[in-house]
């Protein structure tokens, strides 16, 4: 699929899906069970999505791929894991919308009259269709009414403030403080559209640099919004009128400032539902995309149209199944949806963990969660706590509908052959035995090639056809040189001698010391012949001395070469010279398990890539 999304598509979608009911119906219901601090509620809130957010960040910065929480856990945990999460998120999304659509549907049956059922079908009709128009359109949409949406919200809290009574705060907390942190559980479910944009991160342009902008700027400013907002709302009406109404904002805008804000209020309202209805049919349709990928669905869900390359069949299947939920009492399986949610968060900081702890070489988030790995450790004892006080029921529907997604595993199986998840690889470290295959290493690093837009040149043919020598004891140049020719003799180009291959190499290194820092060396030698280049690889463990100035280099590089290829050796000297000055190589360096790691840490590192002759 096409990238078109940039920083401002992101926010707006991430924005999109938090600004709703959570914030023109909850304030009053949660006033009544905290009293005036219930702002603060919402703060901490916003925090623990924060803290979502900053896990999420790193994951898909690392793996940029449609499918959400389905992509990222699969990798993780396995397929059967990713099977079940997919399709819990994609029924979760699909009913976050449903419940959006009625909302709409009341607004109209009230302001017109007329059959809930009917309004609630035609807008599943009409937010399926236009999703089918293509990506760009749908997000230009988005961010039209997002927009709209912050500006009404941001006038009600100016024009408004002025009319704050003090008093309405005291006492601010009077069921005391835990009260505040249960409440800021129950309104959690305002912040539950956090998650949504990881199901379209193969869509985003440059997605090292937006997805962390847009994902982080957006909750933080629902957060203070939604603070700001109830703060307004809490000094403007009484408490014994904000504890019962279902509407707090609206009345409050017209208690304060007329009908004109009033008015103002109702349209952002239908704003609010209206942005999480066709966001939540836009994200939740790439979840069949991802799984028929895997071949856990038919091929069919996959197919895009040729111009836009929008999945259509996807995005029918998602409309389709809203608009028969839309039939249903939504109450019930919305509280089900939301103990999903939490559980998708909980999926979120566990996968962090897995992957650092994988120690997989290619995993190569461009933004890293910070505190790790406390914060991930402090968010999943903040949200299991959250799906506990959600209740029994939720709970075991949430398990039925797990067992309809193992169901599907077993009887797709998917791709059998599909790599080793990352918790094997933690499983590897642990047990110090062979457990996992390179798949997941290849997967990752055909991912960082396409999200940094690497394109291969000479030197990196090059790597890939390069030999390698490990040594576990300290040695010298003059050591070295004889075990690469006996070791290697085959890397030797043809018509070089062993002997001539060391007496060059000696030579080169008693003219000037071949080590460029203390940890990286490049000797490189001129042959006779035509059209002969060869680089090897030495990593030693316990260093190779290589004069007073660098005792123990631990990277060599070996640069072999006839006079008519001085081009690609000056390039392949350039190259490395990049490469070494990166603040990771020596960690990555000495860390790699195995020669194809090296490779990869010398094929994926950012650097000047030259194309052309030799």
């Amino acid at each position: 699929m096409k990238k078109t999304i940039g920083f401002t598509g992101i926010f707006c979608i991430s924005a999109g899906a938090m600004i709703s009911s959570g914030l023109f119906v909850l304030p009053g219901l949660a006033f009544a069970k905290t009293g005036p601090a219930v702002f603060i509620s919402y703060f901490l809130a916003g925090c623990a999505a924060l803290t979502t957010v900053l896990s999420l960040s790193e994951l898909i910065t690392a793996m940029p791929m449609g499918g959400g929480d389905y992509y990222y856990v699969s990798r993780s945990f396995g397929q059967l894991f990713g099977t079940v999460s997919g399709l819990l998120s994609w029924v979760a999304l699909s009913l976050k919308s449903a419940f959006a659509i009625i909302g709409i549907a009341e607004l109209i049956s009230l302001a017109f009259g007329g059959d809930l059922v009917i309004y609630g079908v035609l807008l599943a009709v009409f937010f399926t269709v236009f999703n089918l128009f293509g990506m760009k359109e749908a997000v230009r949409f988005q961010i039209v009414l997002v927009f709209l949406l912050i500006a009404i919200l941001i006038a009600f809290c100016l024009v408004s403030a002025h009319k704050i009574i003090d008093t309405r705060f005291i006492p601010f907390a009077p069921n005391g403080l835990n009260s505040i942190l249960s409440t800021s559980g129950f309104v959690f479910v305002s912040f539950g559209g956090v998650l949504t944009t990881a199901s379209i991160a193969g869509e985003i342009r440059n997605p090292s640099r937006n997805i962390p902008l847009g994902l982080i700027g957006s909750t933080i400013t629902v957060m203070i919004l939604y603070a700001a907002v109830v703060f307004v709302v809490i000094g403007i009406l009484p408490s014994e009128q904000l504890s019962v109404s279902l509407a707090p904002i609206a009345v409050a805008a017209k208690r304060s400032t007329g009908i004109i804000m009033y008015y103002a209020i109702v349209l952002a309202s239908l704003l609010a539902f209206v942005t999480t209805a066709n966001g939540g049919i836009l994200t939740a349709s790439r979840y069949p995309v991802a799984l028929s990928v895997d071949r856990m669905l038919p091929a069919v869900f996959s197919m895009s149209s040729a111009n836009k390359q929008t999945p259509y069949v996807a995005i029918i299947a998602t409309g389709l199944f809203i608009t028969l939920t839309v039939l249903l009492n939504l109450d019930f399986l919305i509280k089900a949806a939301s103990t999903v949610i939490l559980l998708s968060n909980v999926f979120a900081h566990l996968s962090v963990i897995i992957m650092r702890e994988s120690t997989i070489a290619n995993y190569r988030p461009t933004y890293h969660s910070p505190f790790y790995p406390w914060l991930q450790l402090i968010g999943i004892i903040i949200f299991i706590l959250l799906i506990i006080d959600m209740g029994l029921k939720p709970i075991l529907l949430s398990l039925l509908l797990t067992s309809a997604g193992i169901v599907l595993y077993f009887l797709r199986r998917g791709n059998e052959d599909r790599m080793s998840p990352a918790l094997l690889h933690v499983l590897e470290r642990i047990t110090n035995k062979n457990l996992a295959t390179g798949g997941l290493r290849k997967e990752l690093k055909r991912i960082v090639e396409v999200r940094d837009n690497i394109i291969r040149d000479e030197f990196d043919s090059e790597i890939e056809n390069s030999c390698f020598l490990e040594l576990s004891e300290q040695s010298s140049t003059e050591k070295l040189w004889p075990t690469i020719a006996t070791e290697l003799d085959y890397c030797i180009p043809n018509g070089l001698t062993k002997d001539e291959f060391v007496k060059l190499l000696h030579e080169r290194e008693l003219d000037s010391s071949t080590a460029i820092s203390q940890f990286v060396a490049v000797p490189h030698i001129i042959i006779d012949g035509n059209r002969k280049f060869k680089i090897i690889l030495v990593r030693a463990i316990q260093g190779v001395n290589f004069g007073m100035l660098s005792p123990s280099v631990k990277a060599i590089f070996i640069i072999i070469g006839t006079r008519d290829m001085r081009n690609l050796h000056l390039r392949a000297l350039a190259a490395i010279a990049q490469i070494v000055q990166h603040h990771d190589f020596e960690r990555r360096w000495l860390s790699a398990r195995d020669h194809r790691e090296l490779k990869d840490l010398l094929l994926l590192s950012k650097r000047i890539r030259y194309y052309g002759g030799k």
